[in-house]
C-alpha cells in the first residue's frame, strides 16, 4: 500500500483548503443574492390586527395533506391562529391528534383515486392549502407522479369548482416545468397547471430541504440534514427551510392584502415572509 509522502498531504490539505474555501464563498454568495422582492403589497401592518381583520371574514379552509410533516405542524398553527370558522381535512384516513379533533375542524375521508366521487368535500371553502406529496423512493415513478402531480391537480380542480378563491401549493426549490430531473419536473408542471385554473390568487411555496424530524424512515434524508445543520446556522436560506418557518410564511401570507393572481415565494420569501410575526411583536 501506498503511503502519501509529507508532500503529497500538504497538497491534499491544500486542495480541500480550497475545495471548502470555494464551497463556503458560494455559500455566502447564495446567501447575500437577491431573489427579487416579496410577492406581495405591503407587511407594514400589525399582525395581530391582520388577524383580527381576517378573522372577520368568516372564511373556511381545507389543508390536503394534513397527515404529513408540513400538513401537521400548518395544521397546528392554524388552529391555534384561530383565523378560520371552519377547517375541513381531506385525506385518506381520519386523524386523530388534538388537533385534528378541535371543535372547528372537520374530516372528509377521501380516495384520491376516485376523487370525482368526493367532489362535495371541495365545496364551500374559501382557502385552500395543498401540502400533499410523496417521493420518487417511496411510491416508484408512478406513484410518485400520480401523487404529485395527477392528486393535487384534480384537488385543485375540484376546489375551484367548489369556491375556493385562494390557493396556496407547496411545491419545491428548483421546481421547473422543463426540467430534464423528473422530480423538478414533476413539481413545476403541477405549478403551471393550476396556474392556468386561474384562481383568484395563487400562491407557490418553494421552500428548500425541509428541516424536520420525520416519524417515518427516510435514512438518506436523515443523513443529509445531519450534514446540512451546521450550512443552516451559517448560511439559513440558501439550502434549508425549517417546517414551522414553512409553515408560518403560508399562514401569514393569507393574512396579507395582496393583488397579484399568481405569488411565487422562493426560500429567501419564505423566511422573510415568516419573520412577520416575530418582527410586528417586538
Amino acid at each position: 500500500m501506498k503511503v502519501l509522502g509529507l508532500g503529497g498531504f500538504n497538497v491534499v490539505v491544500f486542495l480541500l483548503s480550497i475545495l471548502v474555501l470555494s464551497l463556503a464563498y458560494l455559500l455566502y454568495h447564495l446567501e447575500n443574492s437577491d431573489p427579487g422582492p416579496l410577492p406581495i403589497s405591503s407587511m407594514s401592518q400589525d399582525i395581530n390586527n391582520l388577524r383580527q381583520v381576517y378573522k372577520a371574514l368568516n372564511k373556511s379552509c381545507f389543508i390536503l395533506g394534513a397527515s404529513g410533516e408540513t400538513g401537521k405542524v400548518l395544521l397546528k398553527e392554524i388552529v391555534q391562529s384561530q383565523i378560520f370558522t371552519k377547517v375541513t381535512l381531506i385525506g385518506r384516513r381520519k386523524l386523530t391528534s388534538e388537533d385534528a379533533t378541535h371543535e372547528n375542524v372537520n374530516q372528509e375521508i377521501v380516495d384520491f383515486d376516485k376523487l370525482d366521487e368526493h367532489a362535495a368535500a371541495f365545496q364551500g371553502h374559501d382557502v385552500g392549502f395543498c401540502c400533499l406529496g410523496t417521493t420518487r423512493a417511496k411510491a416508484g415513478e408512478a406513484g410518485f407522479i400520480r401523487v404529485d402531480y395527477d392528486y393535487i391537480l384534480k384537488s385543485a380542480q375540484l376546489a375551484k369548482a367548489g369556491g375556493c378563491t385562494h390557493f396556496n401549493l407547496e411545491s419545491s426549490k428548483g421546481a421547473d416545468k422543463n426540467s430534464s430531473l423528473l422530480y423538478s419536473r414533476i413539481k413545476g408542471q403541477v405549478e403551471a397547471a393550476i396556474e392556468e385554473l386561474n384562481f383568484d390568487r395563487y400562491s407557490i411555496f418553494r421552500p428548500g430541504v425541509l428541516m424536520c424530524d420525520r416519524q417515518e424512515s427516510r435514512p438518506m434524508e436523515w443523513m443529509a440534514r445531519k450534514l446540512l445543520v451546521p450550512v443552516a446556522s451559517l448560511f439559513p436560506t440558501v439550502i434549508t427551510t425549517p417546517i414551522l418557518v414553512l409553515v408560518k410564511a403560508m399562514v401569514n401570507n393569507v393574512l396579507l392584502p395582496s393583488e397579484n393572481k399568481m405569488e411565487l415565494f422562493h426560500n429567501k420569501h419564505i423566511h422573510e415572509l415568516s419573520k412577520l410575526e416575530e418582527t410586528k411583536a417586538k
